[in-house]
């Protein structure tokens, strides 16, 4: 298995440095250079293989070699994941994935136990962050606890579909760190006011926690620094990305093609598997209170008509279910059929990395590893997954003000600027953008679909965005609404990819300057005809337009 990882790392790393140059924005097709590279490298690597069964397979895809393949078998994911991990319990934590916020690094001695504040990546395996937090309870022969600061902010933001599907994630972590002799502890406020004294009142020797680059957790992990005694080290661990956002890079990030080179060479060090998190050998003598999940749901002051979608299955094991479907149905087809919404072509994982019920490294590993008939798809899924997905880390981790104008480049400032007094054709309020009522049938069928299903289709996205732009009275208000709308309603929103998203379509963000024309000014520009040309527009409008709109 090694031996495959390092392949795949490899055939990555070569096919990223040709496509260093085809940056056409957060879902663009590849260069023609780009995909005869990489039929090249596949054809090669096919040639390598040709004495083996496996690359019979997938050089003659027939009906006895898909007989003997083993993801045909329904939950074979699960299992091979559980042989994975015990395979490499023993692997080694790279130091490089932490960073001491605290001024002392050293464990308080005396101490009862080792605590990881679980904030953004919300599962027990293939978590980088446990996994540090248990090995050093191990060393100091410690209990560990795990906590969850639940605050749910009075905005309109708030809704039953996150915190839904959030709490059922949690529902299930609680019980895999029960049988694990981790305890779970549910704590009800803001991390600063809740935190330090629980760490206190356990008489807890270390806090380990996962990384945000957004402004809240920010200030979240600022205001626990104030307030944890100055004997405990605050230790935070970057479970999110592959490459640990601060060792990718120390700046700002112009684009892709910027970064692409630099996660490039950091790959080998970091694409690795992970060890398992084991049952725990040291207990505590107070154990946690048991939560009462639906209880906690029902006391939240949430926005109750935006319900939960019936498509995603909350949790590590729903979201293991959607790769593993993705791996066998979809993979194939995503290097050619993505940017059709009419096509089953898209992962659908968003929403579990989003919540962190997901490991996004885990997602590369498996793609890699058992996705060599799908050809093409794996490199540009990879490409998605990895390189525009870490971008939007740095984007928001480096740029305070990532979902302002302001924040864009100055070329599109300026562009923005200029054109902010043209006239538009059609001008509506956030009102009636939230209902879906416009004369674009697209538009509505794009909004109709995110509204009732909490997710939107990639390529609709950047046109849905741009339009705001068009129809809105400025730069500034279109923004204000895109990211209002996608945060309230897409069940992976109020993430950096959903800021950067939004940035990329209004603000021309990781971008380039593009023909001037009226509104747009120099920001790349979608209409309705190109949707026509590249899909059956038709189609979409007639599942997702309700005639009464």
């Amino acid at each position: 298995m090694l031996q495959s990882i390092c392949r795949s790392t490899s055939f990555l790393r070569q096919y990223l440095k040709v496509v260093a140059q085809s940056d056409q924005g957060p879902t663009s097709l590849f260069s023609t250079k780009a995909k005869a590279f990489t039929s090249q490298a596949i054809m090669s690597e096919k040639k390598r293989k040709s004495t083996s069964a496996a690359a019979s397979a997938v050089k003659e895809p027939g009906a006895k070699q898909q007989k003997l393949d083993p993801t045909k078998e329904k939950g074979w994911l699960k299992d091979s994941l559980k042989h994975q991990r015990t395979k490499n319990k023993q692997m080694k934590f790279n130091r490089k994935r932490l960073r001491y916020t605290s001024n002392t690094e050293r464990i308080k001695q005396g101490s009862e136990g080792v605590l990881y504040w679980m904030s953004r990546d919300h599962r027990v395996q293939d978590n980088w962050a446990l996994i540090h937090a248990q090995q050093l309870a191990l060393k100091e022969k410690l209990p560990l606890h795990v906590c969850l600061c639940l605050f749910v902010p009075k905005s309109e933001l708030s809704t039953l579909r996150h915190y839904s599907f959030m709490l059922k994630g949690l529902k299930e972590v609680e019980k895999e760190c029960k049988a694990l002799d981790i305890q779970f502890h549910l704590l009800h406020g803001s991390a600063g006011d809740v935190l330090p004294g629980f760490v206190s009142d356990r008489e807890l020797g270390a806090v380990v926690t996962d990384f945000s680059p957004l402004r809240e957790p920010l200030q979240w992990l600022e205001d626990v620094k104030k307030t944890l005694p100055k004997d405990i080290p605050l230790i935070q661990v970057d479970a999110h990305n592959i490459v640990p956002c601060w060792v990718a890079s120390p700046k700002l990030e112009y684009a892709a093609r910027t970064i692409r080179g630099k996660l490039t060479k950091l790959l080998p060090q970091f694409l690795t598997d992970f060890p398992l998190a084991e049952k725990h050998p040291y207990t505590t003598t107070i154990t946690a209170k048991k939560v009462d999940w639906e209880k906690t749901l029902a006391s939240l002051q949430v926005d109750r008509t935006i319900e939960e979608p019936e498509w995603a299955k909350p949790g590590t094991k729903g979201g293991v279910a959607m790769l593993e479907s993705f791996i066998d149905e979809r993979l194939k087809l995503f290097a050619t059929q993505r940017n059709d919404p009419n096509a089953a072509a898209l992962s659908q994982l968003s929403p579990w990395i989003r919540f962190g019920q997901l490991s996004a490294q885990r997602v590369a590993l498996q793609v890699q590893q058992c996705g060599s008939s799908a050809g093409p798809a794996v490199a540009s899924f990879i490409e998605e997954l990895v390189v525009r997905r870490e971008l939007t880390d740095n984007f928001c981790f480096y740029n305070e003000k990532y979902d302002r104008v302001e924040g864009a480049y100055e070329w599109a400032q300026k562009t923005l600027k200029d054109h902010a007094e043209d006239k538009r054709e059609y001008l509506y309020t956030r009102e009636q953008l939230e209902k879906a009522k416009t004369h674009d049938k697209l538009w509505n069928a794009s909004q109709y679909q995110m509204i009732t299903e909490g997710k939107m289709h990639g390529f609709l996205r950047m046109y849905w965005a741009k339009k705001i732009l068009e129809w809105t009275s400025s730069p500034e208000e279109a923004l204000s609404i895109a990211l209002y709308l996608n945060d309230r309603y897409s069940l992976d929103g109020q993430d950096p990819n959903g800021f950067v998203g939004c940035m990329w379509s209004i603000c021309g963000t990781h971008d380039q300057g593009w023909k001037e024309r009226e509104v747009f000014g120099k920001i790349r520009f979608m209409n309705y005809k190109g949707c026509q040309r590249k899909f059956d527009v038709a189609k979409f409008e007639r599942k997702y337009c309700p005639k009464n709109l």
